[in-house]
């Protein structure tokens, strides 16, 4: 579902396999040589957050998460890949708070304000969702309440 807002299209693009399989390559190389660089994780973790599948969108958060607790200077970069990665594994609380710490010190940053308007989409869509599972779990219930209802009294 393409998004209307373009600062935040990458939220709602994947990368083509080949495309992830250069990064992965590069990655496991390093790991095999002993010493990953911290932008080859960055690729990677970002790769695989714009990848199509969630356990590779987890592996992604996971290791900008990594980059982000154990490197300072590359917090800014992280924060936002780790929001997008949240929010596309429908985890709008913590992408919530990840987009919210970079508008904090970045407040006019287009792609986290376009980020918090998809957060927010997908958060108020969500909700109606469930309120319609909620109403219809109510209607289903009361049907059959009424139909024993009516069996008892014959």
């Amino acid at each position: 579902m393409p998004t209307e807002l373009p600062y935040a299209a990458e939220a709602e693009s994947s990368l083509s396999y080949d495309e992830l399989e250069v990064l992965r390559r590069q990655y496991y190389k390093e790991i095999e040589q002993g010493h990953v660089t911290t932008q080859s994780k960055f690729n990677y973790g970002w790769g695989l957050v714009k990848s199509p599948t969630a356990e590779q969108q987890t592996e992604g958060v996971k290791l900008l998460q990594e980059i982000y607790s154990a490197s300072p200077a590359h917090r800014r970069e992280c924060t936002y890949y780790i929001a997008v990665g949240y929010y596309k594994l429908r985890n709008y609380a913590y992408a919530k708070k990840f987009n919210d710490l970079l508008l904090s010190v970045e407040p006019e940053n287009m792609q986290a304000q376009s980020l918090r308007t998809l957060i927010d989409q997908a958060v108020t869509r969500d909700g109606y969702i469930g309120v319609g599972i909620i109403a219809g779990a109510a209607a289903v219930t009361g049907l059959i309440v009424a139909s024993l209802v009516k069996r008892s009294r014959r």
